[in-house]
Protein backbone atom coordinates (compact mmCIF):
# COMPACT_ATOMS: atom_id res chain seq x y z
CA UNK A 1 0.00 0.00 0.00
CA UNK A 2 1.34 3.27 -1.39
CA UNK A 3 1.64 6.46 0.72
CA UNK A 4 -1.31 8.06 -1.69
CA UNK A 5 -3.34 5.03 -1.11
CA UNK A 6 -2.98 5.00 2.23
CA UNK A 7 -3.73 9.07 2.89
CA UNK A 8 -6.79 8.35 1.15
CA UNK A 9 -7.93 5.18 3.24
CA UNK A 10 -7.25 7.37 6.30
CA UNK A 11 -9.61 10.17 4.91
CA UNK A 12 -12.05 7.81 4.29
CA UNK A 13 -11.61 6.28 7.55
CA UNK A 14 -11.98 9.64 9.11
CA UNK A 15 -15.14 10.11 7.44
CA UNK A 16 -16.46 7.14 8.56
CA UNK A 17 -15.49 7.55 12.53
CA UNK A 18 -17.64 9.20 14.84
CA UNK A 19 -16.23 11.76 17.61
CA UNK A 20 -17.11 9.62 20.15
CA UNK A 21 -15.91 5.95 18.69
CA UNK A 22 -12.75 4.88 17.19
CA UNK A 23 -14.12 2.71 15.59
CA UNK A 24 -17.10 2.48 12.66
CA UNK A 25 -20.32 0.45 13.25
CA UNK A 26 -20.66 -2.29 10.74
CA UNK A 27 -22.47 -1.66 7.72
CA UNK A 28 -25.86 -3.95 7.23
CA UNK A 29 -23.98 -5.46 4.54
CA UNK A 30 -20.95 -6.25 6.12
CA UNK A 31 -20.51 -9.94 6.62
CA UNK A 32 -21.85 -12.32 9.70
CA UNK A 33 -18.79 -12.22 11.16
CA UNK A 34 -17.87 -8.35 11.23
CA UNK A 35 -21.47 -8.14 12.30
CA UNK A 36 -21.52 -10.20 15.44
CA UNK A 37 -18.01 -8.76 16.38
CA UNK A 38 -18.27 -8.38 20.38
CA UNK A 39 -19.22 -4.63 21.44
CA UNK A 40 -17.33 -5.59 24.70
CA UNK A 41 -15.72 -7.94 26.91
CA UNK A 42 -18.30 -10.08 28.02
CA UNK A 43 -19.56 -11.38 24.91
CA UNK A 44 -15.95 -12.50 24.28
CA UNK A 45 -16.21 -15.92 23.21
CA UNK A 46 -13.63 -18.45 25.93
CA UNK A 47 -10.54 -16.75 26.93
CA UNK A 48 -11.34 -16.59 30.37
CA UNK A 49 -7.60 -16.46 31.66
CA UNK A 50 -7.27 -13.16 30.21
CA UNK A 51 -10.24 -11.62 31.05
CA UNK A 52 -10.27 -11.54 34.66
CA UNK A 53 -10.78 -8.65 37.11
CA UNK A 54 -7.85 -6.38 36.49
CA UNK A 55 -5.88 -8.54 34.28
CA UNK A 56 -4.04 -6.16 32.14
CA UNK A 57 -6.12 -6.92 29.06
CA UNK A 58 -9.29 -5.78 31.21
CA UNK A 59 -6.77 -2.32 32.35
CA UNK A 60 -6.46 -1.53 29.21
CA UNK A 61 -10.43 -2.17 27.24
CA UNK A 62 -12.25 -0.85 29.68
CA UNK A 63 -13.20 2.73 30.91
CA UNK A 64 -11.16 3.52 33.74
CA UNK A 65 -9.63 6.98 35.17
CA UNK A 66 -6.37 8.84 35.10
CA UNK A 67 -4.06 6.61 37.14
CA UNK A 68 -5.35 3.25 35.76
CA UNK A 69 -5.04 4.39 32.42
CA UNK A 70 -0.93 5.09 32.82
CA UNK A 71 -1.26 2.07 34.61
CA UNK A 72 -2.38 -0.24 31.80
CA UNK A 73 0.11 -2.21 29.42
CA UNK A 74 0.99 0.45 26.60
CA UNK A 75 0.82 -2.41 23.77
CA UNK A 76 0.41 -6.03 23.47
CA UNK A 77 1.26 -8.69 21.18
CA UNK A 78 -1.97 -11.08 21.06
CA UNK A 79 -0.52 -14.87 19.54
CA UNK A 80 -3.37 -17.76 19.05
CA UNK A 81 -5.05 -19.67 16.62
CA UNK A 82 -7.42 -18.15 13.44
CA UNK A 83 -10.97 -17.18 14.92
CA UNK A 84 -9.72 -16.59 18.54
CA UNK A 85 -10.74 -13.19 18.76
CA UNK A 86 -7.65 -11.32 18.23
CA UNK A 87 -9.23 -9.05 15.80
CA UNK A 88 -12.13 -8.69 18.16
CA UNK A 89 -9.84 -7.58 20.96
CA UNK A 90 -7.34 -4.84 18.81
CA UNK A 91 -11.15 -3.47 18.27
CA UNK A 92 -12.75 -3.30 21.51
CA UNK A 93 -9.02 -1.40 22.67
CA UNK A 94 -9.75 1.11 20.00
CA UNK A 95 -13.85 1.42 21.09
CA UNK A 96 -13.23 1.51 24.62
CA UNK A 97 -11.89 5.29 24.81
CA UNK A 98 -13.01 6.49 21.44
CA UNK A 99 -8.81 6.08 20.38
CA UNK A 100 -8.78 6.15 16.16
CA UNK A 101 -7.98 2.42 15.17
CA UNK A 102 -5.32 2.48 12.20
CA UNK A 103 -5.30 -1.15 10.44
CA UNK A 104 -2.37 -2.63 8.59
CA UNK A 105 -1.65 -5.78 7.24
CA UNK A 106 2.09 -6.75 7.37
CA UNK A 107 1.33 -8.74 3.99
CA UNK A 108 0.92 -5.88 1.53
CA UNK A 109 2.02 -2.82 4.17
CA UNK A 110 5.97 -2.06 3.94
CA UNK A 111 8.31 0.47 6.49
CA UNK A 112 6.70 3.67 4.53
CA UNK A 113 3.58 2.84 5.22
CA UNK A 114 4.48 2.22 8.97
CA UNK A 115 6.28 5.77 9.74
CA UNK A 116 3.69 7.49 7.96
CA UNK A 117 1.02 5.84 10.52
CA UNK A 118 3.53 6.80 13.17
CA UNK A 119 3.93 10.33 11.91
CA UNK A 120 0.17 10.96 11.89
CA UNK A 121 0.01 9.52 15.21
CA UNK A 122 2.63 11.68 16.77
CA UNK A 123 0.79 15.16 15.27
CA UNK A 124 -2.60 13.88 16.65
CA UNK A 125 -1.21 13.99 20.00
CA UNK A 126 0.51 17.25 19.66
CA UNK A 127 -2.54 18.79 17.99
CA UNK A 128 -4.72 17.18 21.32
CA UNK A 129 -6.40 15.10 18.29
CA UNK A 130 -6.52 11.88 20.76
CA UNK A 131 -4.61 8.63 21.10
CA UNK A 132 -4.21 5.99 18.10
CA UNK A 133 -4.13 3.02 18.02
CA UNK A 134 -2.07 0.81 15.55
CA UNK A 135 -3.60 -3.07 14.42
CA UNK A 136 -0.91 -4.66 12.86
CA UNK A 137 -2.51 -8.16 11.46
CA UNK A 138 -0.22 -11.35 11.04
CA UNK A 139 2.91 -9.08 11.97
CA UNK A 140 4.98 -11.96 11.88
CA UNK A 141 5.37 -11.10 8.31
CA UNK A 142 6.84 -8.22 8.62
CA UNK A 143 10.65 -7.83 8.18
CA UNK A 144 12.88 -7.09 10.71
CA UNK A 145 13.22 -3.75 9.28
CA UNK A 146 9.77 -3.04 9.50
CA UNK A 147 9.46 -4.54 13.26
CA UNK A 148 12.34 -2.15 14.18
CA UNK A 149 10.05 0.80 12.30
CA UNK A 150 7.30 0.33 15.16
CA UNK A 151 10.04 0.60 18.45
CA UNK A 152 10.26 4.12 18.63
CA UNK A 153 5.94 4.37 18.72
CA UNK A 154 5.90 1.52 20.77
CA UNK A 155 8.20 2.93 23.75
CA UNK A 156 7.38 6.66 23.40
CA UNK A 157 3.67 5.62 23.67
CA UNK A 158 2.90 7.62 20.28
CA UNK A 159 1.03 4.95 18.96
CA UNK A 160 -0.63 1.76 21.46
CA UNK A 161 -0.04 -1.14 18.93
CA UNK A 162 -1.69 -4.12 19.17
CA UNK A 163 -0.09 -6.82 17.06
CA UNK A 164 -1.84 -9.95 16.33
CA UNK A 165 -0.07 -13.21 15.01
CA UNK A 166 -0.90 -17.03 14.60
CA UNK A 167 3.54 -17.81 14.76
CA UNK A 168 5.22 -18.15 18.05
CA UNK A 169 6.27 -14.48 18.67
CA UNK A 170 9.56 -16.08 20.20
CA UNK A 171 10.47 -16.85 16.92
CA UNK A 172 8.82 -14.31 14.64
CA UNK A 173 8.75 -10.91 16.57
CA UNK A 174 12.06 -9.35 17.28
CA UNK A 175 13.38 -9.09 20.78
CA UNK A 176 13.25 -5.76 21.52
CA UNK A 177 9.44 -4.88 20.03
CA UNK A 178 8.56 -8.37 22.11
CA UNK A 179 10.53 -6.98 25.57
CA UNK A 180 8.38 -3.47 25.07
CA UNK A 181 4.69 -5.12 24.69
CA UNK A 182 2.73 -7.47 26.46
CA UNK A 183 2.08 -10.62 25.30
CA UNK A 184 -1.46 -12.56 25.87
CA UNK A 185 -1.96 -16.02 24.19
CA UNK A 186 -5.46 -16.76 23.38
CA UNK A 187 -6.11 -20.17 23.72
CA UNK A 188 -8.57 -22.37 20.95
CA UNK A 189 -12.10 -21.81 21.12
CA UNK A 190 -13.50 -25.38 22.47
CA UNK A 191 -16.62 -26.64 20.46
CA UNK A 192 -19.34 -25.08 23.29
CA UNK A 193 -17.52 -21.50 22.55
CA UNK A 194 -18.34 -21.53 19.50
CA UNK A 195 -21.57 -23.15 19.71
CA UNK A 196 -22.74 -20.18 21.87
CA UNK A 197 -21.34 -17.38 19.48
CA UNK A 198 -23.43 -19.58 16.45
CA UNK A 199 -26.45 -19.03 18.37
CA UNK A 200 -25.96 -15.67 19.59
CA UNK A 201 -25.70 -15.16 15.43
CA UNK A 202 -28.88 -16.69 14.90
CA UNK A 203 -30.96 -14.97 17.57
CA UNK A 204 -29.07 -11.41 17.21
CA UNK A 205 -30.59 -8.79 15.54
CA UNK A 206 -26.89 -7.51 14.47
CA UNK A 207 -27.00 -10.98 13.10
CA UNK A 208 -29.68 -13.01 11.37
CA UNK A 209 -32.64 -12.04 14.07
CA UNK A 210 -34.29 -15.40 14.23
CA UNK A 211 -35.12 -14.95 10.38
CA UNK A 212 -33.14 -19.01 10.75
CA UNK A 213 -33.27 -22.12 12.76
CA UNK A 214 -30.43 -24.29 12.52
CA UNK A 215 -31.61 -27.72 13.03
CA UNK A 216 -29.00 -29.77 15.75
CA UNK A 217 -27.35 -32.10 13.30
CA UNK A 218 -26.62 -29.06 11.16
CA UNK A 219 -25.61 -27.25 13.67
CA UNK A 220 -22.97 -30.00 14.69
CA UNK A 221 -21.74 -30.34 11.69
CA UNK A 222 -20.73 -26.68 11.50
CA UNK A 223 -19.19 -26.76 14.29
CA UNK A 224 -17.48 -29.98 13.31
CA UNK A 225 -16.32 -27.81 9.86
CA UNK A 226 -15.76 -24.92 11.91
CA UNK A 227 -12.87 -26.79 13.80
CA UNK A 228 -12.67 -24.05 17.00
CA UNK A 229 -12.66 -21.37 14.36
CA UNK A 230 -15.24 -18.84 15.07
CA UNK A 231 -14.99 -16.55 12.23
CA UNK A 232 -15.25 -19.95 10.05
CA UNK A 233 -18.54 -21.06 12.16
CA UNK A 234 -20.27 -17.88 10.93
CA UNK A 235 -19.12 -18.05 7.40
CA UNK A 236 -20.18 -21.09 6.93
CA UNK A 237 -23.82 -20.06 8.94
CA UNK A 238 -24.19 -16.98 6.70
CA UNK A 239 -23.39 -19.12 3.22
CA UNK A 240 -26.34 -21.59 4.74
CA UNK A 241 -28.50 -19.12 6.09
CA UNK A 242 -28.76 -17.04 2.54
CA UNK A 243 -29.43 -20.84 1.00
CA UNK A 244 -32.58 -21.54 3.48
CA UNK A 245 -33.73 -17.94 3.02
CA UNK A 246 -33.23 -18.16 -0.87
CA UNK A 247 -35.58 -21.15 -1.14
CA UNK A 248 -38.40 -18.98 0.21
CA UNK A 249 -39.72 -21.10 2.61
CA UNK A 250 -39.56 -18.66 5.58
CA UNK A 251 -42.18 -16.15 6.54
CA UNK A 252 -43.59 -13.76 9.11
CA UNK A 253 -44.64 -16.35 11.77
CA UNK A 254 -42.28 -19.56 11.04
CA UNK A 255 -38.44 -19.06 10.20
CA UNK A 256 -36.41 -21.02 7.37
CA UNK A 257 -34.64 -24.17 8.77
CA UNK A 258 -31.46 -24.33 7.65
CA UNK A 259 -31.17 -28.65 8.14
CA UNK A 260 -27.92 -30.56 7.60
CA UNK A 261 -28.53 -30.99 3.65
CA UNK A 262 -28.65 -26.97 2.93
CA UNK A 263 -25.36 -26.96 5.27
CA UNK A 264 -23.84 -29.54 3.16
CA UNK A 265 -24.77 -27.33 -0.15
CA UNK A 266 -23.63 -24.51 1.15
CA UNK A 267 -20.29 -25.53 1.44
CA UNK A 268 -20.27 -28.16 -0.62
CA UNK A 269 -18.94 -30.53 2.00
CA UNK A 270 -20.50 -33.91 2.68
CA UNK A 271 -20.92 -34.58 6.56
CA UNK A 272 -19.43 -37.37 7.99
CA UNK A 273 -20.23 -39.24 10.95
CA UNK A 274 -17.08 -38.84 12.82
CA UNK A 275 -17.20 -37.62 16.93
CA UNK A 276 -13.63 -36.47 17.63
CA UNK A 277 -14.56 -36.83 21.55
CA UNK A 278 -16.38 -40.37 21.03
CA UNK A 279 -16.05 -43.40 19.39
CA UNK A 280 -15.77 -42.59 16.06
CA UNK A 281 -12.12 -40.85 17.08
CA UNK A 282 -10.79 -43.57 18.56
CA UNK A 283 -12.68 -46.56 15.57
CA UNK A 284 -11.56 -44.13 12.72
CA UNK A 285 -7.83 -43.61 14.28
CA UNK A 286 -7.68 -46.98 15.10
CA UNK A 287 -8.59 -48.28 11.65
CA UNK A 288 -5.91 -46.18 10.09
CA UNK A 289 -3.45 -46.99 12.45
CA UNK A 290 -4.24 -50.72 11.39
CA UNK A 291 -4.64 -49.91 7.66
CA UNK A 292 -0.78 -48.59 7.50
CA UNK A 293 0.23 -51.74 9.79
CA UNK A 294 -1.28 -54.00 7.02
CA UNK A 295 -0.29 -52.36 3.95
CA UNK A 296 -3.71 -51.72 2.59
CA UNK A 297 -2.87 -47.87 0.92
CA UNK A 298 -6.13 -47.69 -0.41
CA UNK A 299 -8.20 -48.07 3.41
CA UNK A 300 -5.57 -46.07 4.66
CA UNK A 301 -6.05 -43.16 2.75
CA UNK A 302 -9.77 -43.53 3.07
CA UNK A 303 -9.40 -43.30 6.93
CA UNK A 304 -7.42 -40.19 6.21
CA UNK A 305 -9.82 -38.64 4.45
CA UNK A 306 -12.33 -39.27 6.83
CA UNK A 307 -10.25 -37.62 9.39
CA UNK A 308 -9.67 -34.52 7.67
CA UNK A 309 -13.36 -34.35 5.79
CA UNK A 310 -14.69 -34.24 9.66
CA UNK A 311 -12.09 -31.35 10.88
CA UNK A 312 -9.85 -33.54 13.25
CA UNK A 313 -6.71 -31.76 13.98
CA UNK A 314 -4.14 -32.61 11.42
CA UNK A 315 -1.34 -32.16 13.76
CA UNK A 316 -2.99 -35.23 15.93
CA UNK A 317 -3.07 -37.45 12.56
CA UNK A 318 0.86 -36.54 12.03
CA UNK A 319 1.86 -37.59 15.15
CA UNK A 320 0.21 -40.83 14.98
CA UNK A 321 1.91 -41.46 11.50
CA UNK A 322 5.53 -40.39 13.40
CA UNK A 323 4.71 -43.27 15.97
CA UNK A 324 3.46 -45.48 13.07
CA UNK A 325 6.86 -45.13 11.75
CA UNK A 326 8.46 -46.11 14.42
CA UNK A 327 6.34 -48.39 15.99
CA UNK A 328 5.54 -50.42 12.67
CA UNK A 329 7.80 -49.51 10.11
CA UNK A 330 10.68 -49.65 11.97
CA UNK A 331 14.17 -50.68 10.64
CA UNK A 332 12.73 -52.23 7.80
CA UNK A 333 12.81 -48.91 6.13
CA UNK A 334 14.62 -46.03 8.57
CA UNK A 335 13.59 -43.52 6.14
CA UNK A 336 9.89 -44.16 6.65
CA UNK A 337 10.46 -42.04 10.01
CA UNK A 338 12.65 -39.32 8.53
CA UNK A 339 9.38 -38.79 5.93
CA UNK A 340 6.89 -39.26 8.94
CA UNK A 341 8.98 -36.50 11.20
CA UNK A 342 9.38 -33.95 8.09
CA UNK A 343 5.57 -34.65 7.29
CA UNK A 344 4.39 -33.27 10.97
CA UNK A 345 7.21 -30.50 10.44
CA UNK A 346 5.73 -29.48 7.27
CA UNK A 347 2.07 -29.96 8.58
CA UNK A 348 2.71 -26.80 11.53
CA UNK A 349 4.30 -24.71 8.66
CA UNK A 350 1.87 -24.58 6.30
CA UNK A 351 -1.62 -26.06 7.57
CA UNK A 352 -4.79 -26.90 6.31
CA UNK A 353 -5.60 -27.43 2.98
CA UNK A 354 -2.28 -27.88 2.07
CA UNK A 355 -1.36 -30.39 4.75
CA UNK A 356 -3.60 -33.19 3.04
CA UNK A 357 -0.92 -33.81 0.31
CA UNK A 358 2.02 -33.87 3.06
CA UNK A 359 0.20 -36.55 5.40
CA UNK A 360 -0.74 -38.43 2.25
CA UNK A 361 2.84 -38.89 0.90
CA UNK A 362 2.72 -39.93 4.79
CA UNK A 363 0.91 -42.12 4.45
CA UNK A 364 1.73 -43.90 0.70
CA UNK A 365 5.02 -44.31 1.64
CA UNK A 366 4.26 -45.87 5.50
CA UNK A 367 1.71 -48.15 3.83
CA UNK A 368 3.85 -48.92 1.11
CA UNK A 369 6.93 -49.87 3.02
CA UNK A 370 8.13 -53.03 4.71
CA UNK A 371 7.31 -53.64 7.80
CA UNK A 372 9.08 -54.73 11.16
CA UNK A 373 8.66 -54.48 15.03
CA UNK A 374 11.79 -55.68 16.04
CA UNK A 375 13.35 -52.56 17.62
CA UNK A 376 10.08 -51.73 19.27
CA UNK A 377 10.01 -55.78 20.36
CA UNK A 378 13.47 -55.73 21.49
CA UNK A 379 13.23 -52.02 23.66
CA UNK A 380 10.35 -53.76 25.43
CA UNK A 381 12.10 -56.84 26.06
CA UNK A 382 15.00 -55.09 27.77
CA UNK A 383 12.67 -52.73 29.66
CA UNK A 384 11.10 -56.18 31.03
CA UNK A 385 14.58 -57.56 31.85
CA UNK A 386 15.23 -53.58 33.97
CA UNK A 387 11.72 -53.66 35.49
CA UNK A 388 12.01 -56.79 37.18
CA UNK A 389 15.65 -56.37 38.31
CA UNK A 390 17.70 -58.01 35.75
CA UNK A 391 20.53 -55.01 35.71
CA UNK A 392 23.48 -56.13 36.99
CA UNK A 393 26.97 -54.42 36.88
CA UNK A 394 28.15 -52.18 34.57
CA UNK A 395 31.41 -54.32 33.06
CA UNK A 396 34.60 -52.88 34.66
CA UNK A 397 36.03 -52.08 31.26
CA UNK A 398 33.39 -50.15 30.85
CA UNK A 399 33.01 -47.80 33.32
CA UNK A 400 34.01 -43.98 33.24
CA UNK A 401 37.83 -44.05 33.59
CA UNK A 402 38.25 -40.12 33.42
CA UNK A 403 37.47 -38.79 36.83
CA UNK A 404 40.78 -39.03 39.79
CA UNK A 405 40.86 -42.19 40.99
CA UNK A 406 38.95 -44.23 38.63
CA UNK A 407 41.57 -46.37 37.63
CA UNK A 408 42.39 -47.17 41.52
CA UNK A 409 39.66 -48.71 41.33
CA UNK A 410 40.00 -51.04 37.85
CA UNK A 411 38.07 -48.56 35.93
CA UNK A 412 38.46 -48.91 32.05
CA UNK A 413 41.72 -51.57 32.52
CA UNK A 414 41.17 -53.99 29.72
CA UNK A 415 39.07 -51.95 27.42
CA UNK A 416 39.74 -52.52 23.94
CA UNK A 417 38.90 -49.36 21.71
CA UNK A 418 35.98 -50.13 18.74
CA UNK A 419 38.08 -48.41 16.37
CA UNK A 420 41.39 -49.52 16.44
CA UNK A 421 39.80 -53.20 15.52
CA UNK A 422 39.48 -54.66 12.38
CA UNK A 423 35.80 -53.93 11.40
CA UNK A 424 35.71 -51.60 14.38
CA UNK A 425 34.13 -53.96 16.30
CA UNK A 426 36.04 -55.22 19.10
CA UNK A 427 35.13 -58.23 20.63
CA UNK A 428 34.56 -57.77 24.49
CA UNK A 429 32.16 -58.04 27.15
CA UNK A 430 29.25 -55.69 26.75
CA UNK A 431 26.32 -56.49 28.72
CA UNK A 432 26.50 -57.55 32.69
CA UNK A 433 26.89 -60.97 33.62
CA UNK A 434 24.16 -62.06 34.78
CA UNK A 435 22.65 -61.08 31.08
CA UNK A 436 25.22 -62.49 28.64
CA UNK A 437 23.77 -64.26 26.12
CA UNK A 438 20.23 -62.44 25.74
CA UNK A 439 19.06 -61.23 23.01
CA UNK A 440 16.92 -58.52 22.82
CA UNK A 441 16.88 -57.46 19.04
CA UNK A 442 16.22 -60.19 16.41
CA UNK A 443 15.63 -58.15 13.25
CA UNK A 444 13.45 -59.63 10.38
CA UNK A 445 14.11 -60.63 6.90
CA UNK A 446 11.94 -57.47 5.38
CA UNK A 447 13.41 -54.59 3.50
CA UNK A 448 16.74 -52.95 5.35
CA UNK A 449 16.51 -55.35 8.11
CA UNK A 450 17.96 -57.97 5.40
CA UNK A 451 20.85 -56.25 5.51
CA UNK A 452 21.05 -55.56 9.07
CA UNK A 453 20.31 -59.51 9.96
CA UNK A 454 23.77 -60.13 7.78
CA UNK A 455 25.74 -57.90 9.53
CA UNK A 456 24.54 -58.49 13.02
CA UNK A 457 25.63 -61.97 12.48
CA UNK A 458 29.10 -61.27 11.50
CA UNK A 459 29.01 -59.10 14.33
CA UNK A 460 27.50 -61.70 17.08
CA UNK A 461 30.68 -63.84 15.57
CA UNK A 462 33.12 -61.24 16.10
CA UNK A 463 31.60 -60.78 19.74
CA UNK A 464 31.10 -64.27 20.97
CA UNK A 465 27.44 -63.71 21.47
CA UNK A 466 26.11 -66.24 18.20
Amino acid sequence: MGAATYAARMDLFDAMTSTTAGVPAPTAGAPLAVRMRPRSLDEVAGQGHLLVPGSPLRRLVEPAGDSERRAAPSSVVLWGPPGTGKTTLAYLVASSSGRRFVELSAVTAGVKDVRQVVDDARRRLVTGGGETVLFIDEVHRFTKAQQDALLPSVENRWVTLVAATTENPSFSVNSPLLSRSLLLTLQPLDVEDVRGVVRRAVADERGLGGTVELAQDAEDHLLRLAGGDARKALTILEAAAGAALADGTADAEQPAVVDLPTVERAIDVAAVRYDRDGDQHYDVISAFIKSVRGSDVDAALHYLARMIAAGEDPRFIARRIVISAAEDVGMADPSALQTAVAAAQAVQLIGMPEARIVLAEAVVHLATAPKSNAAYVGVDRALADVRAGRIGAVPPHLRDAHYPGAQQHGHGKGYVYAHDEPHAVAAQQYLPDELVGTRYYEPSDRGFERQVTERLDRIRQILGTD
